[in-house]
C-alpha cells in the first residue's frame, strides 16, 4: 500500500510539474494540490503515517531552514537599506500586537483558557509563509517595495516568533523558571541567533567565492555545498543557544552582500529540488494534520481561524504601518498576504511533543483549521490580488510621475 501511495504522490508530482507554468498564473498553487493529496491518500487507506510526528517535525524543520536561507539571498539589500521602513514597522510592532491581539481573541473566545495557554495559541499562528502565496514576492506586477516588504517579513517572523512559543508554552505547562530566566532565553535566542547567521554567511560567502572563482569547486557540487550553509547556520545557533531559524534568514542576507555572484545557484536550487520539501511537508500534513479536521465540533475553532487571518492580522499591520506613508490597498495587500504554513505546522508539533500544555489538542486543531483555510484563501488571491495591485500601481504612477511615493513602483527612479 505504501508503494502505491509513493507512486501515486511521484505521479502527482510529475502532472504538477507538467503543468506549474499555467498553474503558476491561476488560482491554484502546489501546497493546495499537494494538501489535497495526501489528504486523500488517508482517506483512500494508502498512505498510514501514525506515530511519525517526529518525522513531520524534521522535515518541516529542515524545509523552513532552506526556504529561509533562500529567500534571505532574493533580497535586494540596496534596497532594504533605503525602504526598511515597512519590514520593520511589521516585525518590532506588528508582530508583538499580532500576538496581543490574537491572546485577546482567544481569551474571549474560550473564558477558561489561561492567559498563557491562549498566548502560546496566537503565538503559533503569528508567523507568517511566502510558499503558500508565492505570486506576490515574485511577481513583478507588485511594487518591488512591497514584496521586500512581505519577504523580509515572512523570513525574519518565524524565528523571532519561535522565542514567544517556547516562553509561553513553558509557562503554560508549569516549566517555567522565573521572569529572569525567560528574559535570558529570549535574549539569547534573538542575539546569538543573527550572530551565527552572521558568521555562517560572511566566511561561508568568502569561502565559496573563493573555491568557485579558483575552479576548486565543481558546478555539479556547488548547489550542495551552498545547501550546507543554512544547514551550518542553523545547527550552529541552536549549538550556542541561539535561534536557527533567524540564523538561516540571516546567513542568506550576509551572504548576498559577500558572494553576489553565486547567489543564482541558491535560487535555481530552492525553486527545484526545494520545492520538493515544501511539497512533500504538504502531503504530510494533508495525511497526518488535515483528518483532524472531522473531529472539530467546536465552531470557535473556525471563527478564531477566520479571524487569525483577517481581522488580527489586518489590525496588527495596519497599526504598525499608521504614520508610513503607504496607500489604503497598499496596507490591505500587506495585512491581507499573511498566509500561515510551515512555521506554524512546525511550531505546534513541537509543543504537541515537547510541553503538556493542557489545551494543546484544541491548539492543533485551531492551526489546523487556519493553516488550511490561508493554503486555500491565500492561494486563490494570489494571482489576482498582485495583478490588481499592479494597474494600480502603473495608474498611480501615469497620474503622479513625479510623486516620491513612487518608490514603491518596480523599475521606477527614486528622487
Amino acid at each position: 500500500m505504501e508503494t502505491l501511495a509513493l507512486l501515486l504522490i511521484a505521479l502527482a508530482g510529475l502532472a504538477y510539474g507538467l503543468v506549474s507554468g499555467a498553474l503558476a498564473k491561476s488560482i491554484i498553487t502546489g501546497p493546495m494540490v499537494f494538501t489535497a493529496v495526501g489528504y486523500l491518500l488517508h482517506r483512500a487507506g494508502l498512505l498510514h503515517i501514525e506515530g511519525v510526528e517526529e518525522g513531520v517535525k524534521l522535515l518541516a524543520e529542515a524545509t523552513l531552514v532552506v526556504v529561509l536561507f533562500a529567500d534571505a539571498v532574493r533580497i535586494d539589500l540596496r534596497g532594504l537599506r533605503r525602504d526598511h521602513n515597512l519590514p520593520f514597522r511589521m516585525l518590532v510592532f506588528g508582530l508583538p500586537l499580532g500576538i496581543l491581539l490574537g491572546t485577546v481573541v482567544a481569551m474571549v473566545l474560550w473564558p477558561g483558557v489561561s492567559l498563557w495557554q491562549a498566548a502560546v495559541l496566537s503565538a503559533i499562528l503569528v508567523p507568517t509563509d511566502a510558499a503558500l502565496g508565492q505570486a506576490v514576492v515574485t511577481m513583478k506586477a507588485v511594487p518591488v517595495r512591497l514584496r521586500q516588504a512581505l519577504n523580509v517579513e515572512s523570513g525574519l517572523n518565524d524565528g523571532i516568533a519561535l522565542p514567544f512559543v517556547l516562553v509561553a508554552a513553558s509557562v503554560a505547562s508549569e516549566h517555567a523558571t522565573g521572569s529572569a530566566e525567560w528574559l535570558r532565553f529570549g535574549l539569547l535566542q534573538l542575539s546569538l541567533g543573527p550572530l551565527a547567521g552572521v558568521l555562517v554567511g560572511f566566511f561561508g560567502g568568502r569561502m565559496v567565492d573563493h573555491a568557485v572563482g579558483k575552479r576548486w569547486c565543481t558546478e555539479d557540487f556547488e548547489g550542495i555545498v551552498l545547501l550546507a550553509l543554512p544547514i551550518i547556520a542553523y545547527l550552529l545557533a541552536v549549538l550556542i543557544g541561539g535561534n536557527g531559524f533567524l540564523a538561516s534568514f540571516v546567513a542568506g542576507m550576509v551572504f548576498r552582500g559577500v558572494a553576489r555572484d553565486r547567489c543564482h545557484p541558491v535560487v535555481t536550487f530552492v525553486e527545484n529540488e526545494g520545492q520538493l520539501l515544501i511539497l512533500a511537508t504538504f502531503v504530510l500534513f494533508g495525511a497526518l494534520m488535515l483528518p483532524e479536521l472531522g473531529l472539530i465540533a467546536d465552531p470557535r475553532i473556525w471563527l478564531y481561524a477566520v479571524l487569525s487571518l483577517t481581522v488580527i492580522r489586518l489590525s496588527a499591520i495596519g497599526l504598525s504601518l499608521i504614520g508610513s506613508g503607504l496607500g489604503g490597498p497598499s496596507v490591505l495587500f500587506l495585512g491581507w498576504f499573511g498566509p500561515r504554513g510551515l512555521a506554524s505546522i512546525l511550531y505546534v508539533l513541537l509543543v504537541l511533543r515537547s510541553y503538556d500544555v493542557s489545551n494543546a489538542h484544541q491548539i492543533n486543531q485551531v492551526v489546523i483549521a487556519t493553516v488550511l483555510l490561508s493554503i486555500v484563501a491565500h492561494g486563490v488571491t494570489a494571482v489576482p490580488a498582485a495583478k490588481a495591485l499592479g494597474r494600480a500601481a502603473g495608474r498611480w504612477r501615469e497620474q503622479q510621475p513625479e510623486c516620491h511615493a513612487l518608490r514603491e513602483v518596480p523599475e521606477m527612479p527614486t528622487r
